[in-house]
């Protein structure tokens, strides 16, 4: 094998070492035309790519060209050397430039080069059998060269690029996938949390809708108070869904799911050895949520020892991870929620005053479902409209007597409890029609069912007391004295009774068995 051989061997390995280098591919392919230009003597060097918007070859990476020209100069496939190339997908030797017309020299290297004459060598891109652009090298010309072994060795060379924008390609394909992924991902929960979705026209949630509007472009701190089920986090997600930090992250904490001995660590993070399963950093919400909103979900069962955290990352808008010394400077908007008293908890000392006069910027109280009856039905269809959806079902409306038993009911699991009901009933439904007996038994109240009492409250009391002494006589075997016992009372009004009630005591003395009659 020649000297020349073994160069070029080494030059190959080297363009394909640098081609898989993790570096953006300009910079790739700067690096192979430099290569040749140092080991194979080039003059200059082109690498020209077909761009899909104009159906141009504009130059992508260029060496012994000046930087303006290289900017101007492109192709129409056809045009010239290099246009011919691509367009017919062959090799093209230009033995010397200075004979051939088609040699366009739109980069001037002929003309301002230092060489009177020049060889020019172009063979094609292939990306999936085709050709997406063209390698140009220019040479010293020399009447002795063999331009065979030069085109078969640039071909190589041209292949190893082709696989190189192949797999760019295939990567700017996924990266703008995922951004209009991401794009549409976040349209999508602007459209879901947009206040028109928070469902509900009575006078207490029209009072939500403006504090919301109220809160939402601002900076504040805000806490949402309300009981269970209410609805509080889809309050906080339209908050950061319609203030400027919309496109930043929303990193949602239950510190009521979590145990004091991982709280910390979530919020905060932990660096290597910590503690004993540690094993590498990780980052906690607070640094998630930077540039973003950090909503923190029963704000009320934070330990003392984690509030005191809190309220520095609060105060001084930075924090340390668990087992590390370095502060870490955050902008995080929070957002919390409780259904606890936390004015009580502060007297009883299980609540910093300091935190949550912090937190207590801005409130907004989410009312009981059961305070706001005119939204039960608007969210009762809106329930059965979206599970009819998601169950496949073909359920449109609710009838006039399993309205009758949501209105009546008390809901003390407020909205979250109606949607688990409305699902329950969209599941169970034979027709298309929502009816009571689909409902659940805890909506079941005797007027739905037709067991109201149709005694009056005087003669349900008599019965009540009846059936009593005549349990009680059974027990005593007649003794009155007994009966008197049993029922905590005295024998003159034992005897009273019996005769109110026209009971004979004598029955259930002698028989071994008492007789059932009364």
């Amino acid at each position: 094998m020649t000297a020349r051989n073994v160069r070029k061997l080494s030059t190959l390995l080297e363009i394909s070492q640098t081609l898989s280098s993790p570096v953006e591919l300009r910079t790739a392919l700067m690096q192979v035309l430099e290569l040749l230009e140092e080991q194979h003597d080039s003059v200059s060097g082109s690498i020209t790519l077909l761009e899909e918007a104009t159906g141009e070859l504009v130059i992508e990476a260029a060496t012994g060209i000046n930087w303006k020209v290289q900017r101007r100069a492109t192709y129409k496939v056809g045009e010239g050397v290099t246009g011919r190339v691509v367009e017919s997908g062959r090799p093209i030797i230009v033995p010397r430039v200075s004979h051939e017309p088609l040699f366009l020299d739109r980069t001037e290297v002929w003309k301002a080069g230092a060489h009177p004459e020049l060889s020019f060598v172009c063979v094609p891109i292939q990306v999936d059998g085709k050709a997406k652009g063209s390698l140009g090298v220019t040479l010293p010309f020399d009447e002795d060269r063999e331009f065979p072994p030069e085109t078969q060795f640039l071909s190589v060379v041209a292949s190893m690029i082709g696989q190189s924008v192949r797999v760019s390609d295939l990567v700017e394909t996924e990266r703008q996938n995922l951004v209009s992924e991401n794009t549409q991902l976040r349209q999508e929960l602007r459209e879901k949390y947009e206040f028109r979705n928070i469902i509900g026209n009575s006078s207490q949630m029209r009072d939500v809708y403006q504090q919301i509007a109220q809160v939402a472009g601002s900076p504040t701190t805000v806490m949402i108070r309300g009981e269970s089920g209410t609805g509080k986090e889809m309050v906080a997600h339209a908050i950061h869904y319609n203030s400027a930090r919309a496109d930043g992250p929303f990193i949602k904490v239950n510190c009521g799911a979590l145990p004091d001995t991982l709280i910390e660590s979530e919020l905060f993070g932990y660096e290597p050895g910590a503690f004993t399963d540690a094993r590498e950093q990780k980052k906690g919400r607070f640094e998630l949520a930077d540039g973003g909103t950090l909503f923190l979900d029963e704000i009320g069962e934070l330990s003392p020892s984690t509030q005191v955290k809190v309220l520095r990352a609060l105060q001084e808008k930075e924090f340390e991870r668990l087992g590390g010394v370095q502060s870490i400077r955050v902008d995080v908007r929070l957002i919390t929620a409780t259904n606890r008293d936390l004015e009580s908890a502060m007297k009883q000392g299980s609540f910093r005053e300091d935190l949550y006069y912090r937190l207590n910027v801005f409130s907004i109280f989410m009312p009981a479902l059961r305070d706001r009856k005119p939204d039960i039905l608007l969210l009762a269809d809106h329930f059965a409209e979206k599970y009819a959806t998601v169950l496949g079902k073909s359920v449109r409306r609710i009838s006039t007597p399993a309205i009758d038993m949501l209105m009546a009911y008390h809901w003390p699991g407020n909205v979250r409890e109606l949607e688990n009901c409305v699902e329950r009933a969209v599941l169970v439904c034979q027709g298309s029609v929502i009816h009571g007996h689909d409902l659940p038994p805890t909506l079941q109240t005797a007027q739905v069912s037709g067991t109201l009492p149709d005694v009056s409250l005087e003669v349900a009391v008599g019965n009540y007391e009846r059936d009593l002494l005549l349990d009680s006589l059974k027990s005593a075997r007649g003794n009155q004295a007994e009966v008197a016992r049993l029922l905590q009372t005295t024998s003159r009004i034992v005897g009273y009774k019996l005769k109110k009630h026209g009971i004979d005591p004598t029955r259930y003395r002698s028989a071994s068995r008492p007789s059932w009659d009364a």
